[in-house]
């Protein structure tokens, strides 16, 4: 049962980074692609904006693939909990805590999951198992 409960975190965590990440490369799922995305990193200070939108789509993109199927699981906690530690620092640690407000409670969540998850390892059912034994 261990195993199923880490597939239900990995499934739903890697989702929503492979869609977050879509969302910043293509502007799929109401997202605003490159350039969108590049302006609003532009204006809280992140430059050079396409750059980073690229970056940042990237590690969501590949870490939630990667923790979806359970490979390589370590590297794709690393690319989500990387992601949402730059999310913290640079949107929501202002606005404290809870996310009514927009604060860290949220990002700070997927962060500890991902962790946790890798620390854990990905569980039977997962590549990492079925590669490396």
């Amino acid at each position: 049962m261990v195993s199923v409960g880490l597939l239900l975190m990995r499934l739903v965590i890697g989702v929503a980074f492979i869609g977050h990440g879509a969302q910043k490369l293509f502007g799929w799922f109401g997202g605003y692609g490159p350039k969108g995305t590049g302006g609003w990193m532009e204006s809280i200070g992140i430059k050079p904006g396409v750059r980073m939108a690229v970056l940042a789509g990237l590690m969501e993109l590949i870490g939630g693939l990667l923790f979806t199927l359970g490979l390589l699981t370590p590297v794709a906690a690393v690319l989500i909990a990387a992601t949402m530690l730059g999310a913290i620092v640079k949107v929501h640690a202002p606005n404290g805590f809870w996310s009514t407000a927009n604060g860290i409670e949220f990002p700070l969540t997927v962060l500890v999951v991902a962790v946790g998850v890798a620390l854990a390892g990905p569980g039977s059912i997962s590549l990492d198992a079925l590669f490396f034994k």
